[in-house]
């Protein structure tokens, strides 16, 4: 029995020995097939597939547009010089909008209000790709946040696309809206300060206008206080329809006296009684007249004076009256400008991990690293071809 088994035993044990040696021997032929293309791959495979924990991404569209603004018909000559000209008010607003969701001030909002840091270095986040530290910096969280969020806006659509990748998707789903949060108020306060700054010139006239019609009726009131007279045009017609009645007066009573003269005797007491009547209609008239164009009481110096200062009250409420159009259009064209968000595609909650890539990435670097083996050996056959 023993001469049977044995004789197995010794030939099982050669052709392992065999076949170990081929192993070998095949090992150092393709030693560097192994060490440039298998281990690397092995290396990568492993990782991805052993160790990468998954990362879940939520993505959220939206765009900014004007309160006035209608979308362009079609492409046309004109939607093509617009472009050639440059982006116009709201694709500048939605950059600016683009730009800060990716700023400094943005990721310590986040890191303030929803803990982003903490969100970051989830217990299941393998070590390469989390956040490291326990209290990064600035600058070291705005890095990773840029390695994790993507803000990107499309000037032919006037579309922004954020999207957000983190180890949960409670957290993808929480920073993209709060991102969005962030991005209307960004909004609004543009809207605040485009609002102010359109409407301050307006402003600033009409008080100017205001204030100019309520000094030119403080100058009016004093007047008419100072002179007693609450109405000097109306009195200087009135001077004037008298000093006219005075005078028809004493025509008529000179008229009379020149026909009495040739009939009654001037001693006659009718014959003085007329012509002291006429001489006292004289003394009227000229003290009447005097009231109207005498000194500087006069009734003329007077009304020179409120008519000057009712044409400047004129003028002041005629430049009230255009300042205040001019404030109203400037608020309707200021209103017009207000932007707002529309959101397109708002936030999803994401339910499959789509990231890491790891068939994408590993059958990359497998392809590279064969390329770059080919490379090397058509290098090393070439140099051995051109020594021999």
């Amino acid at each position: 029995m023993h001469g049977i088994i044995t004789p197995t035993t010794e030939g099982a044990k050669g052709r392992k020995t065999s076949t170990l040696a081929w192993a070998r021997d095949w090992a150092a032929r393709k030693r560097m097939f192994l060490l440039v293309v298998v281990l690397p791959a092995l290396l990568v495979a492993g990782y991805y597939y052993l160790i990468a924990a998954d990362q879940y991404q939520s993505e959220a569209h939206f765009m900014v547009r004007a309160a006035e603004s209608t979308p362009a018909a079609g492409v046309g000559l004109g939607q093509v010089l617009s472009s050639v000209a440059g982006p116009t008010g709201s694709q500048t607003e939605a950059m600016s909008v683009a730009d800060y969701l990716t700023s400094h001030d943005v990721v310590a909002t986040l890191n303030r209000r929803i803990g982003l840091t903490e969100r970051f270095q989830r217990p299941e986040a393998d070590f390469f790709s989390r956040l490291r530290g326990d209290n990064p910096t600035p600058e070291k969280l705005l890095k990773y946040y840029l390695k994790q969020v993507d803000v990107h806006f499309s000037t032919d659509k006037g579309i922004t696309t954020i999207t957000v990748r983190s180890f949960r998707p409670q957290d993808s789903y929480d920073i993209l809206k709060a991102m969005l949060a962030l991005g209307e108020q960004r909004v609004n306060a543009l809207n605040v300060r485009s609002y102010a700054d359109s409407l301050s010139l307006a402003q600033r006239q009409l008080r100017e206008a205001e204030a100019g019609v309520a000094s030119s009726q403080v100058a009016l009131t004093g007047f008419r206080q100072s002179r007693g007279d609450i109405d000097p045009r109306g009195s200087g017609e009135a001077q004037i329809q008298l000093v006219s009645n005075l005078e028809r007066n004493l025509s008529a009573a000179r008229s009379q006296l020149a026909a009495m003269a040739g009939v009654i005797s001037p001693e006659s007491p009718q014959y003085v009684a007329l012509s002291r009547r006429v001489q006292a209609l004289q003394a009227q008239v000229a003290s009447q007249s005097g009231r109207l164009t005498g000194g500087g009481t006069a009734i003329a110096a007077d009304l020179g004076s409120y008519e000057d200062l009712r044409l400047r009250q004129e003028f002041a409420a005629k430049r009230y009256e255009t300042a205040a159009a001019g404030y109203e259009k400037a608020r309707e064209e200021a209103r017009k400008q207000q932007l707002y968000v529309v959101r397109v595609v708002d936030a999803n909650m994401p339910v499959k991990s789509l990231f890491p890539e790891r068939g994408r990435i590993v059958g990359t670097i497998i392809v590279g690293l064969l390329l770059l083996y080919a490379i090397g050996w058509l290098i090393v056959a070439g140099v051995r071809e051109h020594a021999a």
